[in-house]
């Protein structure tokens, strides 16, 4: 849901013609979730793509800030030697707000108790793993003292579900490719992952108290393709999470990368901790003689992954 100009993703809604969004439409009431994590969604100042979204889904409750993707630096933040270009913003993007991230829920979402970490500095994370040429910081250290961590956001999102409030921790990283021998693209998207950990043991932030569930869009696989995978496996790893593998018609994978390299990759998760007690999931890609094939193909690369979810008060338990 993310258009190449300011606009025109409300345009589309507003008109109602979209093939694409007729899709994701479709895919969103199939898939019936109480509260969906959204990612590639363009943001727009009066938020009004969001809550024609929200309406037409069904949805009484929306939630969506502005997002780094598109935000300007009026530095060279890729090394290219230009200035103004889509990667010399804070996160890729051809104008602010391009392919940012949204919450819509059919409970109540908490605004004043949101926790955005989306401005926390890059070099300011504890052991931030960050890029070097010949042992002088890329691009440049003006670049990296301005450099935000999140490539979109990190939204930690209260929402007062029917059996207690939970913490919906949400966030879209940047792909660990198109980048150089430097690897910044990966080594960011390594930090990116490493954050919530770094939440949940208290370095960032303040670590949710009681349930929560982590979902968005990695952009890494813990086997397959590009990245740093020790950040996905670790995070897998965790005691205090389940990894639940939801499976599709392409196993756990969740994104069609048409090319032969990387292929289908695993890179969107829905992990939620060990105060919950798992009673279903999937990955969202049907078959080919599924009625849903041509929608979800239509809708996105990247596929919708389900978690059915029953509040156990006993933390650990399960």
């Amino acid at each position: 849901m993310q258009r190449k100009g300011p606009g025109l993703l409300l345009r589309d809604i507003a008109r109602g013609e979209d093939p694409q969004l007729a899709a994701v439409l479709r895919i969103i009431r199939d898939a019936d979730a109480d509260v969906l994590a959204l990612q590639g969604i363009d943001y727009d100042l009066t938020q009004e793509a969001v809550a024609r979204l929200a309406e037409a889904a069904g949805y009484p409750e929306y939630f969506s800030l502005r997002p780094n993707t598109g935000l300007p630096t009026g530095l060279d933040m890729d090394g290219d030697g230009r200035l103004g270009g889509p990667r010399d913003a804070q996160g890729y993007g051809r104008f602010s707000g391009q392919g940012g991230m949204a919450i819509l829920s059919r409970w109540p979402i908490d605004r004043d108790g949101v926790q955005d970490l989306s401005a926390i500095l890059w070099r300011d994370i504890p052991d931030a793993t960050l890029p070097e040429v010949n042992g002088a910081p890329f691009p440049s250290d003006a670049a990296l003292a301005a450099q935000r961590l999140s490539t979109t956001g990190h939204w930690i999102v209260p929402i007062d579900a029917p059996g207690g409030r939970f913490d919906l921790m949400t966030f879209h990283a940047s792909p660990p490719v198109f980048d150089g021998p430097e690897d910044r693209n990966g080594k960011r998207n390594h930090d990116e992952i490493r954050l919530w950990a770094q939440v949940l043991d208290g370095q960032v932030g303040v670590a949710p108290t009681g349930p929560f569930v982590i979902a968005g869009d990695a952009n890494l696989d813990p086997v397959d393709g590009a990245g740093r995978k020790s950040a996905i496996r670790d995070l897998l790893a965790l005691d205090m999470i389940w990894d639940v593998s939801p499976r599709g018609h392409e196993g756990t994978d969740t994104v069609d990368w048409d090319d032969p390299v990387p292929g289908n990759l695993r890179v969107d998760y829905v992990l939620p901790s060990r105060h919950w007690t798992v009673t279903g999931s999937g990955v969202l890609w049907p078959g080919p003689e599924d009625p849903l094939a041509d929608a979800a193909a239509t809708a996105s690369r990247h596929k919708l992954v389900w978690v059915d979810l029953t509040l156990d008060q006993s933390p650990g338990g399960g």
